[in-house]
């Protein structure tokens, strides 16, 4: 990254700590479910208690296969009674699209894609409920009914601020009125480093389909050990009781920026590879990686060929 783009970044990112920063998001994928089994079928599917989620909530949860591998992480809204959204990264997309579809038959439950109705921005920051003006929105997953700017809108409360759902023809209008109210446009990079400082993982960059959600740092926030039957469950349910995970979310504090994939070692054994690294302007270059557990918190390692850094606890805030 050039000095002039660096510069850039650092004024985003002290926008999202200040006051509130604002991302289109219109990468991320969103499908809906609707039909009187559209609830119970998505309860057999994901780790996530979806009964237990009322109309006007959401809750993060993931798909994983038989070996309780992750095929997808995704947050939940459940707008209505018969009406549930998906939320989820694009790398996971097919996947989930092709495993909802496969095992819906016999199931009143339509399943769709919504992308090209739906887009998400992000406001990230402090004043993000100020600069919406919809009022208090509760804790992170709480939904309110929205409308800006003559805009109708679902804010969704993020555990940096509020996600806003609302229909692609209605996006520009929207993002204007965000900006009229105080909102600093950021692009994902300044979004980025505050993720990491909070030790939040991303499906296809920390984890992947070779991921247990034990191993991401993501049980407390994805899976119901009180709920049915779900596709991996058993695997999840006897690591968790049974066993410790083999690799762990670290954060790693390096010396310097280095690029996402490489591998990382200690005493020249491979106990993983980076997810993601950032050049905070508060904290340095940091990053995300899962890696052996026998790399721990204050343990030296080497990042690719070159660097090098110290594995800490999370989050870096």
């Amino acid at each position: 990254m050039s000095a002039f783009a660096q510069v850039e970044v650092d004024a985003q990112y002290r926008a999202i700590r200040e006051a509130a920063g604002l991302l289109e998001r219109p990468e991320r994928r969103i499908i809906r479910l609707t039909g009187a089994d559209a609830v119970d079928y998505l309860q057999g599917q994901l780790t996530q208690d979806i009964e237990a989620i009322a109309p006007g909530e959401s809750r993060y949860a993931a798909l994983l296969d038989r070996k309780g591998h992750m095929q997808s992480d995704m947050r939940v809204l459940r707008v209505s009674e018969r009406e549930l959204l998906c939320e989820l990264e694009p790398v996971g997309f097919d996947r989930v699209v092709r495993h909802l579809g496969m095992y819906k038959i016999g199931r009143e439950v339509e399943v769709a894609d919504a992308g090209d109705e739906l887009i998400v921005l992000s406001l990230i920051g402090p004043a993000s409920v100020e600069v919406a003006g919809i009022g208090p929105v509760g804790a992170e997953g709480t939904i309110r009914e929205a409308e800006i700017d003559g805009v109708k809108a679902l804010a969704v409360a993020s555990d940096q601020g509020i996600d806003l759902f609302a229909s692609r023809d209605a996006a520009e209008q929207l993002h204007a009125a965000l900006r009229q109210a105080g909102a600093e446009p950021v692009d994902e990079p300044a979004a980025e480093i505050v993720r990491v400082e909070s030790g939040r993982p991303r499906f296809g960059l920390e984890m992947s389909e070779r991921t247990m959600p034990a191993e991401a740092g993501i049980i407390e926030r994805a899976v119901s050990f009180t709920k049915g039957c779900y596709i991996g469950q058993e695997t999840v349910a006897r690591l968790h009781h049974r066993g410790k995970p083999n690799r762990h979310l670290r954060g790693l504090r390096l010396e310097a920026p280095v690029p996402p994939g490489e591998p990382v070692s200690k005493q020249g054994k491979e106990v993983g590879r980076l997810g993601t690294s950032v050049l905070s302007p508060a904290r340095g270059a940091i990053g995300l990686a899962i890696l052996r557990r026998e790399a721990e918190p204050g343990d030296r390692v080497e990042v690719g060929d070159l660097g090098s850094g110290e594995v800490v606890e999370l989050p870096f805030d």
